[in-house]
């Protein structure tokens, strides 16, 4: 049995899988508030609890493996994040689950995600452009949401390797004379100009204020402002209800395509580009429509090559369990050919 979560500074996914030969079934899945526990392990605690009043024989089984995609940077083994209300305790938790603290894998949420795709169905992966797939090439992965993550996937001769990266964290480029304007605007505003400033939920909000600071709506306002702006500036964008709004959609997704090609220049990315997190899958229409893809091949010389590269929109918001539920996986296969003893029954 493999516990895996996706844990961020807002909401936590948790599920329990089942092996299933080289697969893994789902057995239960709950989402929580973040803020809701003070620690991590009495959420974890919670989870079991409500797992064994659902699905019965649950709690006589024991914990094989667990992996967890955290929203932060995981180096050495230990958990970077700005967001998270608490610290991973892996030796607390490891007791708590009666597993040894090497069965616990810790990911990048993004780089968990990155671990699913080849365990995806093709339903959950909506394209932009089908491009020309190239075998065994390069791919890319682009998550955004709260914020702007990447990660690299690179054919090792068996199978794809995953590799980290804090791409969201480089410096804006900006391509247009608009966007010149826009990084000069929040330069004025912030100390440093990120990617993550632009493409992500408070991006949208930092776009409409510099298009047009006078035109407010009803989200600017409340403990989750920049989330809600988001999402109510989609919205009116979708129904070409205000101006603004729309212009706002435009370019912020203009500077997400040109991100993208930027990610599959520095990868050569042959073998696909990935788009997930939060935002993406709910302005499919503006994604698809073709400004998206433009921005993405004005690379030069290089847009021919660009323009074959097939692009998907992951439409599974699950994603990252369950590419964190397969690195858990894995490590308890692992560890099972290591000390076969400890295998939980």
């Amino acid at each position: 049995m493999i516990l895996a979560g996706d844990i961020g500074g807002t909401k936590c996914n948790l599920a329990i899988f089942h092996e299933d030969g080289p697969s893994l079934r789902l057995i239960f899945q709950c989402r929580y508030a973040t803020r809701d526990f003070s620690r991590f392990e009495d959420l974890v605690a919670c989870f079991r609890r409500q797992a064994a009043e659902s699905v019965s024989d649950i709690a006589h089984d024991l914990i094989s493996g667990a992996g967890f995609g955290v929203a932060g940077a995981v180096v050495e083994g230990r958990l970077h994040a700005n967001n998270l209300p608490w610290a991973l305790n892996l030796p607390e938790l490891a007791r708590g689950l009666d597993i040894d603290s090497g069965s616990i894998v810790l990911l990048n949420d993004v780089v968990a995600t990155a671990w699913s795709l080849d365990k995806l169905p093709a339903r959950d992966l909506a394209v932009v452009n089908q491009g020309v797939l190239q075998p065994n090439a390069n791919r890319v992965l682009m998550a955004v949401g709260t914020g702007l993550g990447e990660a690299f996937l690179f054919w090792d001769g068996g199978k794809y390797r995953v590799f980290p990266s804090e791409g969201g964290l480089a410096d804006f480029s900006p391509r247009t004379d608009r966007e010149i304007r826009l990084l000069i605007h929040l330069n004025q505003i912030l100390p440093h100009v990120c990617c993550e400033d632009i493409l992500s939920g408070r991006g949208i909000r930092a776009i409409h204020e510099f298009l047009d600071p006078q035109v407010r709506h009803a989200s600017f306002d409340g403990a989750a402002a920049d989330a809600d702006a988001a999402r109510e500036i989609s919205q009116l964008a979708s129904a070409k209800s205000c101006p603004i709004c729309v212009e706002t959609l435009d370019l912020w997704t203009e500077a997400y395509g040109s991100e993208a090609g930027n990610v599959a220049l520095r990868a050569l990315a042959l073998g696909g580009v990935y788009i997930a997190g939060g935002i993406a899958p709910k302005i499919m229409d503006k994604i698809k429509d073709g400004v998206f893809f433009r921005a993405f091949c004005d690379k030069t010389m290089l847009s021919p090559v660009l323009a074959r590269i097939p692009i998907y929109v992951v439409l599974n918001e699950d994603a990252p369990v369950w590419g964190a539920a397969y690195q858990a996986l894995a490590a308890a296969d692992s560890r099972q050919l290591s000390h076969p003893r400890r295998r939980a029954c």
